[in-house]
């Protein structure tokens, strides 16, 4: 990558919305199992608080050298003040309209001997009333972007993300929008969208050949009206599906640890790289690296700018 590109990655002004959630880890010993049940006892050691779904995308995005911001909705409760702290420690410019209705997303992962034995969930979806003050939030922050991301993680902040495709596009901003589920239309007009294997073949059916992939991405590209289709393909890699040509990058040979959370590491990646003015090609090389790097640690985490530089 070249210097100047890396120079310009503490210039991009980048703004994320969608669900936010705080992953909760309890770490403990396993050594027994329980007499009241066929399950194992942790005795739990230690525990840690994260940053999740679009609060960990823009953490991924800071770490990278860029100015973050974020616009979500948190219940008025302990899990959701925690938040805010993090994303404060974690120098994101955060908003973050209260909802006194719900319960603040809450992941909680049990590890036992270096494996997740349990995760439990916690959520409810966002009043109506919230949603269209964040839209309004939405209209004065995205002129002030250079790049958009949409983290839809299904939970009901991304109501309005129809709207909030129209209103980035009318100012010329490019939106990089992560899908959820397989009602994608209200996605049309986005730059880019970034499913994985199993979510885009939720939407346009099997395939048995790279070319039947290339047609079937051809025809999804014309029906949303997107720029381009980055599809992250696990074992087999990433491939971005463009007007000029299809982007391939193998998977790098690496031990897989922990896979939670690697889409937000793409997506943080190619939106930082697009921004700074990388083209598809170099924005999905730099954004495979970063996804082997943090594939190898635990739990949603981050790749910082110097692991990055050290790994290109």
């Amino acid at each position: 990558m070249s210097s100047n590109l890396l120079e310009k990655l503490s210039q991009v002004r980048l703004l994320v919305v969608g669900d936010v959630m705080l992953d909760r880890y309890w770490f403990g010993e396993v050594s027994r199992i329980s007499p009241e049940a066929p399950v194992p006892v942790v005795k739990v050691e230690r525990m840690e608080e994260r940053l999740g779904g679009a609060a960990n995308v823009a953490r991924n995005a800071a770490s990278l050298g860029a100015v973050s911001a974020l616009l979500s909705v948190v219940g008025d409760d302990e899990a959701g003040r925690t938040l805010g702290r993090l994303l404060d420690e974690g120098q994101i410019d955060a908003a973050l309209h209260i909802d006194r209705e719900i319960d603040t997303t809450v992941k909680l992962r049990v590890i036992g001997r270096q494996q997740q034995l349990l995760r439990i969930d916690f959520e409810t979806t966002p009043s109506h009333e919230i949603l269209k003050a964040k839209l309004a939030d939405f209209e004065q922050r995205v002129v002030q972007a250079d790049v958009v991301i949409l983290s839809d993680y299904g939970k009901g902040g991304l109501t309005h993300i129809s709207e909030m495709i129209r209103i980035a596009r009318s100012h010329d901003k490019p939106v990089l929008v992560d899908p959820k589920g397989d009602e994608w239309g209200k996605y049309a007009g986005a730059t880019v969208i970034t499913p994985n294997r199993s979510e885009l073949r939720e939407v346009v059916g099997r395939w048995s050949s790279e070319e039947e992939l290339a047609a079937k991405a051809r025809k999804l590209r014309g029906e949303l009206g997107l720029e381009a289709l980055l599809v992250t393909r696990s074992e087999e890699g990433m491939t971005l599906f463009a007007d000029d040509a299809v982007h391939h990058q193998p998977a790098l040979a690496r031990e897989v640890f922990d896979v939670s959370g690697a889409g937000d590491t793409v997506i943080a990646t190619l939106a930082v790289m697009i921004a700074a003015g990388a083209d598809w090609d170099e924005a999905i090389r730099v954004a495979n690296i970063a996804a082997g790097i943090v594939v190898g640690k635990l739990g949603t985490a981050v790749v910082s700018r110097e692991e990055l530089i050290a790994a290109l």
